[in-house]
């Protein structure tokens, strides 16, 4: 039974290929300048890393065009973007939020255009950004509210849902980031990756360590979202994942696959039954790693 199922899900799968090989969805992605230390915040390591394995495990979906070091892409690429992928520093150097590029945003997310933010440039003020952010993602990073600092290992068990196809549940230490801002009642937002914070994530209120909201809720011993989907009401889609500081964690397989199928997902492509089936070698991690000094 499990052989046949498996049988009939590869024909779908070609038979997808089949209709969508006329019609590549667009991927822009866009990384950020070096970042902290060594092996943290790597964004043109990361960003190339996560290309590659798009092009390889989804090349007949998605054609996929990449921007390093906080280069913006032009009025037309963004035009004609059906996703757009952001790893770059948050708060004020958030880049979404330099140049006039929130507008440039708003006009492609008004149309339908999918996002998803990754680890730090979830986070913008919520002054400027934060309303934005929670329309076109469902939720985001806000200062003073979320908790950004401690680093611990998580369990997650993924639910069923198209993101998660082919993920298994997995286990890996990182910074991430909880207590997130979502829309009143989570509305339009299905939680992805859940898991409970550790409580020496308890600490003082902060700009980055959160509120006496978050403190109460760490003792409870709550279930804290740190990946999400959510359907907007203009069609697009959007997804946020808090991990991504810790560059070696793009070698395991079944969170690098998780964000490789965000990436179709909030594209609108179709996603193969397995997921994106990828490979990284130790080498290929270690490529393109920005100039910090000691590795």
């Amino acid at each position: 039974m499990i052989r046949l199922a498996r049988t009939c899900a590869l024909l779908w799968w070609a038979g997808q290929l089949a209709l969508v090989a006329a019609e590549q969805k667009s991927v822009v992605m866009i990384a950020g300048r070096p970042s902290h230390g060594p092996g943290e915040h790597e964004y043109n390591a990361g960003t190339l890393l996560l290309a590659k394995c798009l092009r390889e495990g989804a090349g007949q979906l998605v054609e996929v065009k990449v921007h390093l070091n906080s280069e913006w892409p032009s009025a037309d690429e963004l035009a004609h973007a059906d996703t757009i992928v952001l790893y770059t520093d948050g708060f004020t150097g958030n880049l979404a939020l330099q140049a006039g590029h929130l507008a440039e945003l708003a006009a492609q997310m008004k149309r339908g255009c999918g996002l998803l933010a990754l680890h730090w440039s979830l986070e913008v003020p919520k002054e400027k950004g934060g309303a934005e952010f929670l329309e076109w993602l469902g939720g985001y990073c806000e200062p003073y509210w979320s908790v950004t600092v401690p680093r611990w290992t998580a369990q997650f068990a993924p639910p069923a849902h198209p993101i998660t196809q082919g993920v298994q549940p997995f286990t890996l230490h990182d910074e991430w980031y909880f207590h997130m801002r979502f829309q009143d009642g989570r509305q339009g937002v299905t939680p992805i990756l859940s898991t409970v914070p550790p409580l020496k994530t308890n600490l003082p209120d902060g700009l980055r360590s959160g509120n006496a909201d978050a403190r109460k809720q760490v003792l409870e011993q709550l279930p804290q979202h740190i990946a999400w989907a959510t359907e907007r009401a203009d069609g697009g889609r959007g997804f946020g994942f808090t991990g991504g500081h810790t560059h070696k964690n793009w070698g395991n397989d079944d969170q690098r696959k998780l964000v490789l199928n965000a990436i179709l997902w909030t594209a609108k492509a179709a996603i193969p039954p397995l997921g994106v089936q990828s490979k990284v070698t130790a080498e290929e991690l270690l490529a393109h790693l920005d100039p910090k000094g000691k590795k």
